[in-house]
């Protein structure tokens, strides 16, 4: 189903981009990245780059340079963020006016970091790794996801059931914490938390697709 592959020159070497278009009327494009371990053949985002398009969304998988490179972790996220800025801009022309910053895990987390900065007009955050296993509330990563959510974007997230990195309960909560007064207003027109099945890893690609065109299908 995808339509083009290309390289895309970054200082930590090249990315490798695959482009999927909408079908019909496009409504938009999703960039969306893997998380620090594993790649773009992850359950969720195959399921996402095979039904989005049939809903009017270009899908966009970003494979990151370190990936392309053959290593098999992540760099910290400062590269991670360096190598997104230069990913966009070097594909923007093929894309829809409206595009929405998506990925799993590390990847959720580098679309939220950079949503506002670099325009994007919403973000998909797939297993969003709150708080790392065994650590506490200081080594949370809301202040990653709440930047967005303050901008004004529609942003969805999607996590494990039973998500060692947060539930999509402990998600939703320390949302609601960060939001105050406003949790309410926001988490009914702006923002949602989803389940599927799963642990940090989904079991249930389809699942996942399916709450992903719930939410942006119809134009949050």
């Amino acid at each position: 189903m995808v339509d083009a592959t290309t390289e895309v020159s970054t200082q930590q070497g090249p990315a490798r981009v695959h482009l999927t278009p909408a079908k019909g009327e496009p409504r938009g494009s999703l960039l969306l990245t893997h998380g620090a371990g594993g790649g773009i053949g992850g359950v969720d985002l195959v399921a996402i780059e095979a039904t989005l398009p049939q809903h009017g969304w270009q899908v966009v998988l970003v494979e990151m340079p370190w990936k392309v490179a053959g290593k098999k972790v992540a760099p910290m996220p400062p590269k991670l963020d360096a190598a997104w800025r230069e990913i966009v801009p070097a594909v923007r022309g093929q894309l829809h006016e409206r595009v929405v910053f998506g990925g799993r895990s590390a990847g959720a987390r580098v679309s939220c970091r950079l949503a506002v900065e670099m325009g994007a007009a919403g973000v998909l955050a797939l297993s969003f790794p709150l708080i790392p296993p065994g650590k506490g509330e200081e080594a949370s990563r809301i202040h990653e996801l709440v930047p967005p959510v303050e901008a004004g974007l529609p942003v969805q997230v999607v996590q494990g059931a039973r998500d060692a990195f947060g539930s999509p309960a402990k998600v939703l909560s320390r949302l609601r914490r960060e939001l105050g007064d406003r949790a309410d207003e926001v988490l009914a027109e702006q923002v949602r938390v989803d389940e599927a099945p799963g642990t940090h890893s989904f079991t249930d690609g389809d699942a996942v697709a399916a709450a992903v065109v719930d939410f942006w299908a119809p134009g949050p």
